[in-house]
């Protein structure tokens, strides 16, 4: 670099403004969940959960594109909380159904309405229009990465 050529700002950088963003954005919502004991991936489980229920580890884990381990700790400790149940799936003997329980039923919304807050407090200073646009580009981004839809990627390793 010659002595004409300055670095660009990290201000100008959108990986960098996306990374800083996205660790604030994780800590506030890690302590907002907090107060329920939730912690996101579980959070983000029990809403892939209760869009299909009845589904056993492995069918979940193939759609949620995570690794057959990790999706049995995470139930693992669902289900030591209370939130999920195994129950024998009605067609294979082999394999075990999740279902969501009452306490999670009871749960989840809570945790919705704490989700919802926090979009709102992060997107305050947009506009309806902007933040559907804000979706829209970073969706796109994300498709761009090869990211699995609606799963985060720390869950995959």
């Amino acid at each position: 670099m010659t002595a004409r050529q300055r670095p660009t700002p990290l201000l100008d950088r959108p990986g960098f403004l996306l990374s800083q963003l996205g660790f604030y954005s994780a800590g506030l919502f890690t302590q907002r969940l907090s107060e329920l004991g939730l912690h996101p991936r579980h959070f983000g489980m029990l809403i892939h959960l209760a869009t299909g229920e009845g589904r056993t580890q492995q069918q979940l884990a193939d759609s949620m594109g995570i690794h057959r381990n990790v999706m049995v700790g995470l139930v693992d400790e669902l289900e030591h909380r209370g939130l999920v149940e195994r129950r024998r799936h009605p067609d294979d003997r082999r394999a075990y159904a999740l279902h969501l329980t009452p306490d999670a039923r009871t749960l989840l919304p809570r945790a919705e309405r704490i989700a919802d807050g926090h979009d709102r407090d992060m997107c305050a200073p947009l506009d309806t229009t902007e933040r559907a646009t804000l979706v829209t580009l970073l969706t796109r981004l994300a498709e761009h990465a090869g990211l699995s839809a609606g799963v985060h990627p720390g869950l995959q390793e």
